[in-house]
């Protein structure tokens, strides 16, 4: 059962494959930062979590930086009516490439 005033955590399918292409060690890391950072006030911006201007290829509203180097992104929507956080995608920075899965992507 959630905690009062805590959101709902909503795993897209896709996200499983976009967690194949990143190495298994940082899984579970990556798993608590996603709680740590959007169980509560997701949609406040913070050091490591900013709200995306336009992002056309993914359609997303968020952005978790988290990891070592901050190199994982966590794309997310919210949905206060609903008090779900949609977790759509996750990706690796390198540089100004952005991998999801296999793919790169463009924001």
């Amino acid at each position: 059962m959630p905690h009062r005033g805590s959101f709902n955590l909503v795993y897209a399918p896709a996200v499983r494959q976009h967690l194949q292409a990143i190495h298994r060690n940082f899984h579970s890391l990556i798993r608590a930062e996603i709680e740590a950072g959007l169980l509560y006030e997701p949609d406040t911006p913070a050091m490591n979590r900013k709200e995306l201007l336009a992002s056309v290829e993914l359609n997303v509203q968020w952005e978790l930086r988290c990891g070592p180097g901050n190199r994982f992104r966590v794309f997310y929507n919210v949905d206060r009516g609903s008090h779900a956080v949609e977790i759509l995608a996750i990706g690796v920075k390198r540089g100004a490439r952005l991998m999801i899965g296999r793919e790169e992507v463009k924001l």
